[in-house]
């Protein structure tokens, strides 16, 4: 009997390398699905779902894209392992089936041995049977599990580099306050940060920035990679960028993620005006939604790309037609491409970068930037927010000169502000009480 055990103990670990999963012998992985927390290991994948065994040891499944974005992100990790490992399990998958039949094969000349000398053991022929049958059935089992794995759908990473003249349509409307040139690595797009459109009418949670221009121009203009490559992990916008921007606009204004750097939505909490932009601590002027608004200029052309170099359409596809099903991250493939999708509800235009970015090393997540990233700057110090406030009206009183009102307890109050082409600014501030005060600033 030594023989069989050696040859049954032979026989088992040569085929348990075929299990996957995470298992350990202590607690397991949260996973949120579907805004539900479970306690459990990651086991397998097949059919587009995601199989997790829980701590009591029932299995469960769900769609990839139900679990919560940092799930999303380490199981894409695991399945993109996996898929790997199978890669290489595939280069012997003929001589698989050879070694499986060997093992049935082997295990019947055994039963007939083990029948042959049941009488010198004396053990039952059908407890012999059984075991031979469960070990059978075990090594047959774990067989069958090990190539069932669903492709990793991030594995798609050759894009044709993006024609310049595909990016010039998107900016070519507001030529007269945009200017944009190419190299070979970057689309580069130039402006002082001033829509043409009005501004921060319909605020009601107000920093008292108002806006005024900003130089994005030569070695500080915003860049649009021409090589853009679908990232193996996107990053989550819930999570990363909440810092700088993360797409620029067809009038060459910057967007920005669109939660705060409180990880509040911008423009649920009243923080946009009409065109969904505000001002930041520098007096710049930004989205924090794709404005939808320029579709009405954009006819087939994206109305804005993203800073990993992937364009961003309004609510119909290049063609015109009905947006398609839209993935996790707002986009989806399209003809061999992949773009984003603005729309009326959050994320509003990405959930996540699909592409690859490069990340400033000095500012860490969620508060991590996009570079290249152009540079704000600020005249004086930043404002308070002035808690009830709404923003009413906004108009130009002059060259380079604009007045905005504001409501507090039905008193109106006022900022008038202008400046000169030397970069001297005067900021008037009259409150709802009528008190004024006067501050002048020069850009450096």
């Amino acid at each position: 009997m030594k023989n069989l055990i050696l040859f049954f103990a032979f026989l088992f670990t040569t085929t348990l390398y075929a299990h996957v999963g995470d298992h350990t012998p202590d607690r397991g992985i949260v996973y949120t699905i579907n805004g539900k927390e479970v306690e459990g290991h990651f086991l397998m994948s097949r059919d587009d779902k995601v199989f997790i065994e829980l701590q009591n040891g029932k299995v469960i499944s769900a769609p990839l894209n139900d679990f919560s974005f940092r799930n999303r992100e380490s199981l894409s990790e695991k399945i993109a392992a996996l898929k790997k490992l199978n890669r290489e399990k595939n280069k012997v998958k003929e001589s698989s089936s050879i070694n499986r039949l060997s093992a049935v094969l082997s295990l019947f000349f055994f039963t007939l041995f083990l029948f042959l000398i049941k009488k010198i053991e004396n053990i039952g022929f059908a407890k012999l049977m059984f075991i031979c049958t469960s070990i059978g059935g075990f090594l047959y089992a774990c067989k069958t599990t090990e190539a069932v794995v669903t492709p990793n759908p991030n594995t798609q990473t050759t894009i044709a580099k993006t024609d310049p003249a595909f990016i010039e349509a998107v900016y070519s409307p507001f030529k007269s306050n945009v200017k944009t040139r190419y190299d070979n690595t970057y689309f580069y797009i130039e402006s002082n940060g001033l829509p043409t459109h009005n501004m921060m009418v319909g605020i009601t949670s107000w920093q008292q920035q108002v806006p005024i221009p900003q130089d994005y121009t030569g070695t500080n203009s915003w860049s649009i990679p021409l090589n853009p490559e679908l990232a193996t992990t996107p990053l989550s916008l819930k999570t990363n960028f909440m810092k700088g921007a993360v797409a620029i606009a067809p009038n060459g204004i910057p967007i920005f993620n669109p939660l705060n750097n409180r990880g509040e939505d911008a423009f649920i909490i009243g923080e946009l005006d009409k065109w969904g932009g505000h001002c930041g601590r520098a007096d710049d002027y930004h989205y924090h939604i794709a404005p939808l608004h320029f579709e009405a200029t954009a006819g087939n052309n994206p109305i804005a790309m993203a800073l990993d170099g992937f364009p961003i359409y309004g609510s119909k596809e290049p063609d015109g037609s009905a947006t398609l099903p839209l993935d996790e991250y707002n986009g989806h493939d399209y003809k061999g491409s992949y773009h984003y999708h603005a729309t009326t509800k959050y994320p509003y235009f990405m959930g996540a970068m699909r592409g690859k970015v490069t990340l400033d090393p000095a500012t860490p997540a969620p508060e991590n930037q996009i570079i290249p990233q152009a540079k704000t700057s600020a005249i004086r110090p930043a404002g308070d927010p002035l808690k009830g406030a709404s923003i009413t009206d906004f108009k130009t009183t002059g060259t380079n000169a604009y007045s905005l009102e504001y409501t507090l307890n039905n008193q109106k109050g006022y900022v008038n502000y202008s400046w000169d082409n030397a970069g001297n600014f005067t900021y008037t501030f009259i409150g709802t009480d009528g008190k004024s005060t006067t501050s002048k600033y020069t850009r450096k």
